[in-house]
């Protein structure tokens, strides 16, 4: 039996990867939120601990820099120094290779550099998308409004149920990987496929993986949840 202590839980990532580490009867899960996180950081020594509790707000980082570092860096800081375990897997960004020049990637380069040796796993997620998703370039389409990047940016669109149950799957894995989905599509592609009134203003931001996963889904299946998640969302007013 190996146990878990699952930092960020309840957040985006956090419950695809909760919702799979359930269904695996050889682990023992600890569920961490605010509300628990003294009580567990001082429960025990865990065989993993995943740190999937960073901020993924990355417009937000640029105006709150001070903010993001301590929850981006500071963070990280505490879990390698004052929690007990075998092996960190650090759920991190692509933004950590892609954008240093910005404060959300460098301050996600940070926090690895802090995780970073030969047993842990730093997991660069690229965007992702389902049912729980509530910002983002996906939203910014479907509600028409502007997109602050150039409409020829490529983004791996990969669904987070599929990230969470690789993550589950592939715990034993060490180093440091991109994780996303394949052949990214470009943004502008997206909102003319679905007819996005949205204007686009701003750089080239490629959110693309550096080598691709086996089995890994279609970035270019996003169309089909963005369709799916419109439908929903007018049914339901």
């Amino acid at each position: 039996m190996k146990s878990v202590a699952l930092i960020g839980a309840n957040g985006f990532v956090g419950q695809s990867i909760r919702k799979y580490l359930l269904r695996d009867k050889n682990i023992s899960l600890t569920s961490v939120i605010r509300e628990n996180y003294l009580e567990a950081k001082g429960r025990k020594k865990y065989d993993f601990i995943i740190n999937a509790a960073m901020p993924s707000k990355r417009f937000w980082a640029k105006q709150n820099p001070h903010k993001d570092f301590r929850d981006t860096v500071e963070a990280t800081f505490k879990i390698v120094n004052d929690w007990k375990s075998l092996k960190i897997i650090q759920i991190s960004s692509i933004s950590a290779r892609s954008q240093t020049n910005t404060v959300y990637g460098r301050h996600k380069a940070a926090a690895e550099k802090l995780v970073e040796n030969e047993i842990n796993l730093i997991l660069r997620l690229g965007p992702m998308y389902g049912k729980e998703l509530s910002k983002g370039v996906i939203i910014d389409l479907i509600k028409n409004e502007p997109v602050y990047i150039s409409r020829e940016s490529l983004y791996c669109f990969t669904p987070v149920d599929w990230i969470g149950q690789w993550i589950s799957r592939n715990m034993h894995l060490s180093g440091i990987l991109d994780l996303g989905a394949k052949n990214a599509i470009r943004v502008g592609e997206i909102a003319e496929r679905i007819g996005s009134k949205s204007t686009f203003q701003g750089p080239i931001d490629n959110q693309t993986i550096s080598k691709e996963i086996r089995n890994a889904p279609q970035a270019i299946d996003v169309l089909d949840f963005i369709l799916e998640y419109r439908n929903i969302k007018q049914n339901s007013y």
